[in-house]
Order: C-alpha cells, then sequence, then structure tokens
C-alpha cells in the first residue's frame, strides 16, 4: 500500500544531515592529524627573547595558535571539495534526495565540521600549556595569558569561526566547479598561481593583496561579519545553482 504521508524538505535534510555526521567519520580523523602537525609547528616559539645577570637568567617565549587555526581553515578548504566528489556525492541518493536537499545538508555538514574545527583550535592553546608543563625541565616555567575581556574573547571565536566556514565555502565552490569539467582542475591552480608569480614578477600583487586585505585587514568588527556572511552566501548560492544545473542522476 502507497505511504501518502509527505517528506518536507527539512525532514530529508535532516536525514541527509545527520547520515553524513556518521558517514563522513574519515574528515574527524584527517582534523586531529592536521592539528597535531599544527601543533608541532605551534611549539616554535613566534617570538621570544631573553636578559641575564649574574643572579639570573630570564627567558621569555611567545607561543600562539595561529597556526593550528591556519592549517585547520586549509583542512575545512580541503573537506569541502571532498564532498563534492563523485563517492560523496552518490551516497546522497541511498536517500530521497534531489539536488537542493544535498546541498543543503552539505552546507549544515560543513558548518559543523567547520565549528568543531574552531572549537579544537582554541582549545589547542591549553593543551600547548600542558605539554610544556609536563615536559621534563630543570627551568622555572610561568605561563602567562594576555589579559583580554569576554566581549573580545567572544569575537575571537566567532571571527576564527567565520574564517573557517569562509574557506569551507570557498573550498565547495571550487570542488564544485571541478565536477563540471575535468579540465577546470587544471585551470584553477594555474590562474591562481599565475597571479601569484606574475604579479611577483612586474612587482604588482594588487590582486591577490585586495582580496586578503578585503577579509583580514577590517578593523570594523561589523563590517567583518557582513562581508564574511554576504561572501559566504554568494559562494555557497553560486555552488547551489552550478549543482542545479549538473544533469540529474539515474
Amino acid at each position: 500500500m502507497m505511504s501518502l504521508n509527505k517528506v518536507t524538505l527539512i525532514e530529508v535534510v535532516k536525514k541527509q544531515y545527520l547520515h553524513k555526521l556518521k558517514a563522513y567519520s574519515g574528515v574527524y580523523t584527517s582534523l586531529m592529524v592536521i592539528q597535531a602537525i599544527a601543533l608541532l609547528f605551534a611549539f616554535s616559539a613566534m617570538n621570544s627573547f631573553g636578559t641575564s645577570s649574574e643572579a639570573f637568567s630570564l627567558d621569555i617565549n611567545y607561543y600562539s595558535v595561529d597556526v593550528v587555526i591556519g592549517l585547520t581553515m586549509l583542512w575545512a578548504f580541503i573537506t569541502s571539495i571532498t564532498v563534492t566528489l563523485k563517492g560523496y556525492r552518490n551516497c546522497d541518493f541511498n536517500l530521497v534526495t534531489n539536488r537542493l536537499s544535498s546541498d543543503l545538508s552539505n552546507f549544515a555538514f560543513l558548518g559543523t565540521v567547520g565549528l568543531i574545527g574552531t572549537i579544537t583550535s582554541l582549545l589547542s592553546s591549553f593543551l600547548i600549556k600542558v605539554i610544556l608543563y609536563v615536559l621534563p625541565s630543570t627551568e622555572v616555567m610561568y605561563f602567562s595569558t594576555l589579559q583580554t575581556s569576554p566581549v573580545i574573547i567572544i569575537k575571537g571565536a566567532i571571527a576564527a569561526f567565520l574564517y573557517m566556514i569562509l574557506f569551507a565555502a570557498l573550498g565547495y565552490l571550487v570542488g564544485t566547479l571541478v565536477q563540471l569539467h575535468p579540465l577546470v582542475k587544471v585551470v584553477l591552480p594555474v590562474v591562481f598561481f599565475g597571479l601569484l608569480l606574475f604579479g611577483g614578477i612586474i612587482g604588482r600583487v594588487d590582486i591577490v593583496e585586495s582580496v586578503l586585505g578585503f577579509f583580514f585587514t577590517e578593523a570594523s568588527f561589523l563590517l567583518f561579519l557582513i562581508k564574511v556572511l554576504i561572501t559566504v552566501a554568494s559562494l555557497l548560492y553560486v555552488s547551489a545553482m552550478i549543482n542545479d544545473r549538473t544533469e540529474v542522476r539515474m
């Protein structure tokens, strides 16, 4: 007997989203590997200086999780490309689905793993302190954190998450474009590195600098928030439109 129950788009997206959280478990492993590698780099003091006298010697080292956040952004970019691959896309057809529900569930999944990546990146600062503390040493160690207000800490966490989803959205668009034609996977790197190389030769890298400055040097947090959200929405919208025009899997 045929069921008269009508499945809504929200229900389909929810089922696909929950399925991907479990099925794409490999992204969590890759996240741990990337952040473990990043921590090795983070142990190299970003800046240090010291002073000494006849009575004592003082060395001050500054450690930062910026490298962890940076490599996690790269991980978000690569992960987003990965979920657009044919093998991953075919998993959607194990469930009742269409192009729109597939894209929406992918967006929700990438937002979730981006949030996980952001949280683990920020928490890695505590891990660095613990490791430095338990390492065998005859030196007296004192840890100090720059005093910042809760508002600044929250803004910093939000900014890190926004960068994460920005790179994820960009990766999703790149992955979508690559699915259009195999030649795209060659053209995109050539164009990107061509701009860097040619711009460096002639002493003009205005395009790259302008794009980086647009997002990374904005002084106003509100403007930065608006810029990133509009850019992410635009990238995801273009990706969805491209996917909607591709041939439907039979």
